[in-house]
């Protein structure tokens, strides 16, 4: 008698050891998938959480404010947020052109400590980036000109105007669209006098569209 054994027994041996190891991790992923949210091990020391709760904390903090902040900070006409740069009504309408220049006031370095650009490289952002929209600055007195020139996707900015001006964010509630101050740095990049004016871009340079507006008709 042959005792040992045939290449089809050997076979047969390996088919069942295989098969008997992909059911075996079948059913060790089902057990392990049943228990995930019963059971945890934990492996190494562990150590309570010391600091208190994020959220408890904030929640805490705003129990103890007052109900109504407004009091605290007063009219909206003194916040210093709220101060918009100066233009002058503009005396004639006319068009002019722009090239916002701007100048680095530090050094760019690189990872390794390389210089990429130096202090007081002047370049045009305009050689990078567009300028998808319109801006329409007007003084409040203005607005409505403002909201009947400006498109949807442009944006209208508020220069200063007088003492009982109503602010940006009372007109924007009122009107049902966005309305931002101009600040003083953005009248500086731009390049900007008077207003009315409309800015857009044209090529590497920004067209600025004055306007002069008939106000004998205005109250």
């Amino acid at each position: 008698m042959n005792m040992h054994p045939t290449r089809h027994d050997h076979a047969r041996a390996v088919a069942l050891f295989q098969a008997t190891t992909v059911a075996t991790l079948v059913l060790a992923s089902a057990l392990v998938g049943a228990n995930a949210d019963a059971a945890t091990s934990t492996i190494g020391r562990t150590w309570p959480i010391a600091e208190p709760d994020a959220l408890s904390e904030i929640e805490a903090r705003t129990a103890r404010l007052p109900a109504d902040m407004r009091a605290q900070f007063g009219p909206r006409s003194t916040w210093s947020a709220m101060k918009a740069a100066v233009l002058a009504p503009a005396k004639v309408s006319r068009t002019r052109s722009v090239v916002p220049f701007y100048t680095l006031d530090t050094e760019i370095r690189l990872p390794g400590g390389e210089v990429l650009y130096p202090r007081g490289y002047t370049f045009n952002p305009l050689d990078y980036v567009t300028l998808p929209q319109r801006l329409v600055v007007v003084r409040p007195r203005d607005l409505d000109w403002a909201l009947k020139t400006a498109g949807l996707t442009d944006f209208i900015l508020l220069a200063a105007g007088d003492a009982q001006d109503e602010d940006a964010i009372t007109l924007s509630e009122r009107w049902g669209r966005p309305i931002f101050l101009l600040e003083e740095r953005v009248k500086q990049r731009l390049g900007l006098t008077v207003a009315p004016v409309v800015v857009r871009q044209q090529g590497r340079k920004l067209e600025l569209t004055e306007v002069r507006l008939d106000r004998r008709r205005r109250p």
